[in-house]
C-alpha cells in the first residue's frame, strides 16, 4: 500500500529537477500522475515537450500510471485544459502540486522590464491559473454532494522569504506565492481543500545558476555521504501534504535534506503608542525603538 493509492495529482515543471523527483516518487506511492511541462530552459525560452513524456516512460516502466500534459500553465485556457487532462485521464482530480517556474537574475538596476515580467508571469500567474481551475472543480463537486480531501501544494523560496540579492523579480514572485498560498487556504476550507507551501533548497538548473549557490549545491565527493542538496529529498514532504489524512493548511515550510522547517508568517512585534497623531519631530524622538 503506497501513501498515496488511489490520489490522481497534476504536478506542473515535471520534467526535471524537483518536480520530476515529486512525480516519481507521487507514482511509487500509488498516484496517478498527470506529468505538466513545457520543457523550457531555465530563462522560459524553447520548448521541448519531449521532458514530459521522459517523466512519464519512467513511471510506466516502474508500473506506474502517468500522462504528460504540455499546456502551458500561464494560459487561463491551457490552465483549463491541463486539469481537464486528468478527470479525462483518471476520472478525477485530488491533488495540484504548483512547481513550475524560471529565473532571469539581475540586479535591480540591471533588469528589464520584460526579466521582471516574464519571472511574475510564471511563478505567480502560474500558480493561480491552475489553482482558480481546479478550485472551480472542486466546488462544484462539493455543490454535487460529494465530500472532497483535496490538497494544493505551491512552491515558494527562502529567496522570497528571507530575501537575496539579484532576485528581486524571482523573490517578490515567491513571496507572492506565500501570500496566496495563505489566502488560498482561507477560501477553499469551505470545499475541502487544503493549500500549503513549500521553500525547498536543493540542487537544480535553476539553483546551480543562483547567486551564491552554484558552488554551494554540488554533490559530495564521497559518494556514499549523504547529498543533502539531492532534490529528490525535497519530495517526500510534498507527498505527504498530498496525502489524504494530512491535515497541514496554510502552511509554509523550508525543506532541505533532511531537515523541515515551519516558516511563521509575518507578524507584529514591537509598537510605540500615543493616544493622538505623531508629530515628525516626535517620531525622530521615538523610533529607535522599533529598530529605525
Amino acid at each position: 500500500m503506497g501513501a498515496l493509492d488511489g490520489r490522481i495529482a497534476i504536478i506542473t515543471g515535471a520534467g526535471r529537477g524537483i518536480g520530476r523527483e515529486h512525480a516519481l516518487l507521487f507514482a511509487a506511492e500509488g498516484a496517478k500522475v498527470v506529468v505538466n511541462d513545457l520543457g523550457g530552459a531555465v530563462d522560459g525560452s524553447g520548448d521541448d515537450r519531449s521532458a514530459a513524456e521522459q517523466v512519464v516512460d519512467e513511471i510506466t516502466a516502474a508500473g506506474g500510471e502517468a500522462v504528460a500534459n504540455a499546456d502551458d500553465i500561464t494560459d487561463w485556457d491551457g490552465g483549463k485544459r491541463l486539469v481537464d487532462t486528468a478527470i479525462e485521464a483518471f476520472g478525477d482530480l485530488h491533488v495540484l502540486i504548483n512547481n513550475a517556474g524560471i529565473l532571469r537574475d539581475r540586479v535591480l538596476v540591471n533588469m528589464s522590464e520584460e526579466d521582471w515580467d516574464s519571472v511574475i508571469h510564471v511563478h505567480l500567474k502560474g500558480h493561480f491559473v491552475p489553482t482558480r481551475h481546479a478550485a472551480a472543480y472542486w466546488r462544484e463537486q462539493t455543490k454535487a454532494g460529494r465530500e472532497i480531501k483535496a490538497s494544493v501544494v505551491n512552491t515558494s523560496s527562502t529567496s522570497g522569504l528571507l530575501g537575496n540579492p539579484g532576485q528581486s523579480n524571482y523573490g517578490a514572485a515567491k513571496a507572492g506565492i506565500a501570500a496566496f498560498t495563505t489566502i488560498a487556504a482561507d477560501e477553499l476550507v469551505r470545499y475541502g481543500v487544503r493549500v500549503n507551501a513549500i521553500a525547498p533548497a536543493a540542487r537544480t538548473r535553476m539553483t546551480e545558476q543562483t547567486p551564491g549557490l552554484s558552488d554551494i549545491v554540488q554533490a559530495p565527493a564521497d559518494a556514499s555521504a549523504f547529498d543533502s542538496w539531492d532534490p529528490a529529498n525535497v519530495s517526500p514532504l510534498v507527498a505527504y501534504l498530498a496525502t489524504e489524512g494530512c491535515p497541514a493548511t496554510g502552511r509554509v515550510y523550508f525543506v532541505q535534506g533532511g531537515q523541515v522547517r515551519l516558516f511563521q508568517p509575518w507578524t507584529m512585534t514591537d509598537s510605540i503608542d500615543k493616544d493622538d497623531r505623531w508629530t515628525v519631530a516626535e517620531l525622530q524622538a521615538e523610533m529607535h525603538r522599533l529598530g529605525g
